[in-house]
């Protein structure tokens, strides 16, 4: 293979990543905001929409991370795509553990449940609530401020009931 080709297999890797993710926020959301009227179906299905994401989440990664450990340990990967598929990998893993983090610290200050997505330079959180305080916000980025580099312009935080 040569070394476009698997830049550009990595760069598809990537882009379905990024792409089933999104489909599956939007999918959730639209259950969540119109379909389900019953309350109580409505507390089942926002519980479902935090383990589903974390579910899919978790399964997409495993995916990335198999898939750069087979460019990584192939004998025909050239130098220069280990290099990249060892650093994509690091990326990966150091963003998993500060959303880790981040979810735990965010939880520990009182919420119920949290899911935090850090993407192309942007942080988002995703606060189970039916909305938030000025303070509870305050909270939040300061958490996010104090683990990350990022400027609250960079931070978008949504509550979801």
């Amino acid at each position: 293979m040569t070394k476009k080709k698997r830049f550009f297999i990595i760069t598809a890797f990537c882009l379905l990543l990024l792409l089933t993710g999104t489909i599956n926020i939007l999918v959730n959301n639209s259950i969540i905001s119109g379909e389900v009227t019953n309350t109580s179906t409505n507390q089942t299905t926002l519980g479902n929409f935090f383990t589903n994401y974390r579910n899919n989440r978790t399964d997409t990664r495993n995916q990335e991370l198999m898939y750069l450990e087979a460019i990584i340990s192939s004998a025909s990967s050239s130098q220069e795509a280990i290099a990249n598929a060892e650093s994509e990998k690091m990326q990966l893993v150091a963003a998993m553990e500060s959303e880790m983090v981040l979810e735990g610290l965010i939880k520990a200050k009182g919420f119920e449940d949290v899911i935090i997505s850090d993407l192309n330079n942007s942080m988002t959180v995703i606060v189970k609530s039916s909305e938030l305080q000025a303070s509870e916000v305050a909270q939040i980025v300061e958490v996010v401020q104090g683990q990350t580099s990022y400027d609250i312009e960079n931070i978008k935080i949504i509550p979801v009931e």
